[in-house]
């Protein structure tokens, strides 16, 4: 499923962050996070998970949101493509899933990760996306695609449909 809206509103398990790898807070999505979560708790419980690998998630509470958890995951900085960007991009979709797993979270809300100040291409991000959520063996029974904008809620919506 896709929407567009404010993931950090959503009534899920799990809600997915597009993290930098020091998990310290930034802009966009990661920074919406933090705010709604509460930025010092937040801030406390990343600091002690010694920073997350690209292509690698980790797990934190809530605090403020409504899910009970939140899984960061480090997407790439697109560099071209020739780089391996799309196999850390999936591994960011299924290493959130196989976290969501361990936490016994049967609904994830996933941002578009890496598409922001990353520079990952739209359309290959949701590609990434929702052939790697598609292919994935997990025990979550509800995935939400969550767009900012319409361009990657239309995307996401063809993807989806085909």
């Amino acid at each position: 499923m896709a929407i567009q809206g404010d993931i950090t509103r959503l009534e899920v398990d799990a809600v997915v962050n597009a993290a930098n790898s020091a998990l310290a807070g930034g802009g966009g999505v990661d920074g919406a996070i933090h705010r709604a979560a509460g930025q010092a708790q937040l801030a406390a419980a990343c600091a002690e998970l010694g920073g997350c690998a690209p292509g690698d998630a980790k797990a934190t509470p809530g605090f403020g949101l409504s899910a009970r958890w939140i899984i960061h995951t480090v997407g790439p900085v697109w560099r071209g493509g020739d780089r391996g960007e799309a196999d850390v991009l999936a591994s960011c979709y299924r290493r959130s899933l196989e976290v969501a797993d361990e936490l016994a979270a049967r609904s994830v809300a996933f941002p578009a990760i890496s598409t922001g100040v990353y520079g990952f291409p739209k359309d290959l991000a949701a590609q990434a996306a929702v052939g790697t959520l598609r292919a994935a063996t997990t025990e979550v029974d509800r995935v939400v695609l969550v767009a900012f904008d319409a361009e990657t809620l239309g995307l996401y919506s063809r993807l989806l449909a085909g």
